[in-house]
């Protein structure tokens, strides 16, 4: 039997672009700021980027951090290491300097991708023993200069030398992406180009992404929904994509007319914003077809309103974990109304159970463990046998999310189990007491937390923001739950405030407001 040449049947991130280029080579694929890439020069600039990458000193698995805001720059160095073989190593920008440092030093990151605005961050959280020894700096949505001391990403773009060939495989890892966590050090899923590639495939196919969507990327690069359920998927696939910075309400809806914007991914945190702006109803968005959600389930009648409101916008809530690379179910939209709450059904790629403790199928409605099998999955976490063994206990991933099942196969997660209220020695689900909050009209945004109590041992406690003008008191919602739902999962204790702590995915941080309530 003879051996082919590896590279004839290789399919990597960076060889998908170059296909799709190869197809659609005048077509608009990125948009960002002042700058425009049709595929074929977004494909010639990505090998030009990688080779003078490589001429730079970073080769095939070396580890590449980014710590930058969304921008054409972060784009094309994404595609550039996995074309050169290099190791992606996304940061999250809203991290301290030292929590910054732990994943450089975990990663052994080398060398450390800045924009201007992040550049005195990166600086400092480099110089806390780490080995970083070289900075490479992006060019952002808005205009401006590299920064002194740090190698030019428009020189480096400038490369005239031919890219190396690399022994790069599809089995290969293409990136390490730290999970936000609330455990004590963050977990690295080390992530294969055929992980992410499959994941590609369950997108497309499910998520219904396509070579006509005009599509918005506006969460952040350095998280893998946005990076890997959206972003490169359209790639794939041949999307025009339009880049930003800035999630707000202000930004946003402006875009979305003056680009026809057809496809659009945020948390329910910023499709609720959306709505709220007194922009929403003077923006023309009737060219909005594609309307997706995911990190946490979207209020039933926030999806009402969104219903009432964009009429012409169908739906998708898709759910996973950074494990998964990241997409594990979806529930489509025809599903939204009907099975309100839910995640959905395994995509195409995978296989999903909820189970017990002794790994068996719980029956329908009953609580278990959801777990999966798929080849979107990672092959373990970076420098960490101990968590990787836990993960796979029983030869399936375990997602550490708590859900139901039900007689249709569809999951809805109850919740994170680190999330579940002990409340008088009943379990309580905070996710069912926030959509029972949300019924009321005046509130705006919820979140259920648990707060140490003498009585209780947790306090079932609800943090609320109100829409704006609208008044409600504490005994008011205590008396809407009391009415609807059992007395002990109604929550003993209300907070008004003004916003709810965010990541900049629009994930709410619960954490945060346990650190802050607490007392």
């Amino acid at each position: 039997m003879s051996t082919l040449p590896p590279a004839i049947r290789r399919q990597t991130i960076g060889d998908l672009l170059r296909r799709t280029a190869q197809r659609l080579p005048a077509k608009l694929a990125i948009a960002c700021g002042d700058t425009r890439w049709t595929y074929a020069e977004f494909d010639a600039l990505v090998s030009r980027l990688a080779a003078g990458l490589a001429q730079h000193g970073i080769a095939c698995g070396d580890k590449v951090a980014v710590l930058a805001r969304n921008s054409h720059g972060f784009a094309a160095l994404r595609f550039a290491l996995a074309r050169l073989g290099a190791v992606l190593v996304p940061i999250n920008f809203m991290l301290k300097a030292d929590e910054v440092a732990y994943i450089l030093r975990h990663a052994g990151a080398r060398t450390l991708a800045t924009d201007t605005g992040l550049a005195d961050l990166a600086r400092a959280a480099a110089a806390l023993d780490t080995q970083v020894q070289d900075f490479v700096w992006l060019p952002s949505e808005d205009p401006s200069e590299p920064v002194a001391g740090m190698a030019s990403f428009h020189e480096l773009a400038a490369c005239t030398a031919a890219l190396p060939e690399t022994p790069l495989q599809s089995t290969d890892l293409a990136q390490i992406v730290y999970t936000s966590g609330t455990e004590s050090s963050p977990k690295g899923a080390m992530l294969t180009h055929d992980a992410v590639l499959w994941q590609y495939v369950s997108c497309c196919i499910n998520a219904e992404i396509a070579e006509h969507d005009v599509a918005l990327h506006a969460l952040p690069l350095y998280h893998c929904a946005q990076l890997d359920v959206f972003f490169g998927p359209a790639i794939y696939i041949g999307s025009t994509n339009h880049i930003t910075a800035k999630p707000t309400p202000d930004n946003l809806l402006p875009m979305m007319a003056a680009h026809g914007i057809t496809s659009f991914f945020a948390p329910p945190t910023v499709w609720i914003a959306l709505l709220r702006s007194p922009l929403f109803d003077q923006t023309d968005l009737s060219r909005l077809a594609k309307g997706y959600y995911g990190a946490s389930i979207m209020p039933v009648e926030v999806m009402k309103e969104i219903a009432r409101r964009l009429p012409r916008v169908r739906l998708w809530n898709l759910y996973g974990q950074t494990e998964i690379a990241p997409l594990a179910t979806m529930l489509g939209p025809d599903d939204q109304l009907r099975k309100p709450g839910s995640a959905g059904r395994a995509v195409l790629n995978v296989e999903t159970r909820v189970v017990d403790d002794q790994m068996r199928d719980v029956a329908v409605g009953e609580v278990g463990e959801i777990v999966h099998r798929s080849p979107h999955l990672m092959q373990g976490y970076f420098h960490d046998d101990e968590r990787t063994r836990a993960a796979f206990e029983g030869g399936w991933f375990h997602s550490g999310d708590l859900g139901t099942i039900d007689d249709e196969g569809y999951i809805s997660v109850v919740d994170r189990k680190k999330d579940m209220i002990k409340s008088g020695g009943e379990n309580v689900a905070s996710r069912e007491v926030e959509e029972m909050i949300y019924r009321l009209p005046q509130v705006s945004e919820v979140a259920v937390i648990g707060l140490p109590d003498p009585k209780w041992v947790e306090a079932v406690t609800a943090v609320v923001v109100l829409k704006a003008g609208q008044e409600l008191t504490e005994q008011q919602l205590i008396d809407h739950c009391t009415t609807h739902m059992a007395h002990f999962k109604a929550p003993k204790r209300v907070v008004f405030t003004d916003a709810l702590p965010k990541n900049p995915s629009g994930k709410l941080l619960k954490r945060e407001l346990r650190k802050a309530y607490v007392d």
